[in-house]
């Protein structure tokens, strides 16, 4: 499953405040972290915080919060915000009305009703734990084996 750009920032900076720091990011910080642009960013923090996931703060020093629950919000909760996974293969497939066309079309169908379940399985909680488990690996090699899926 190939995930829109809005999806990814969403992810990458909601990573960024849910990790159990009671601090405030700026979006400039969250762009040169992960090269991304400022300004496609703020569209996606605007997002986020109509849904509640996060908190600006105005002024000099100012930038977001996180104020959603980590251990509740699922990578298809933040996905759901940004774009419709399961709207199906909308591609041009004069071969899809034969009966390998539909037998192809049935098992791409489960393996995205696959990935939509494995996707609202994981909570930010649980990808902030991976995400340090590979932090804590990389100067350890043993560790770095371990982190490989």
């Amino acid at each position: 499953m190939k995930l829109q750009v809005s999806s990814r920032l969403a992810i990458y900076a909601l990573m960024e405040l849910a990790d159990g720091r009671d601090r405030q990011v700026s979006v400039t910080e969250i762009g040169e972290k992960y090269d991304i642009s400022a300004h496609h960013l703020a569209k996606v923090m605007h997002t986020l915080g109509r849904a509640g996931l996060v908190r600006s703060i105005r002024g000099v020093g100012g930038g977001y919060v996180f104020c959603g629950n980590a251990r509740r919000t699922t990578l298809l909760d933040v996905i759901l915000l940004f774009e419709n996974p399961s709207a199906g293969h909308e591609d041009i497939d004069t071969a899809k009305e034969t009966p390998a066309g539909v037998a192809l079309e049935k098992v791409l169908t489960e393996i995205d009703e696959i990935a939509l379940a494995t996707l609202g399985a994981i909570t930010l909680s649980t990808l902030q734990k991976h995400k340090k488990r590979l932090e804590r690996a990389v100067g350890d090699p043993v560790l770095s084996l371990l982190a490989e899926p």
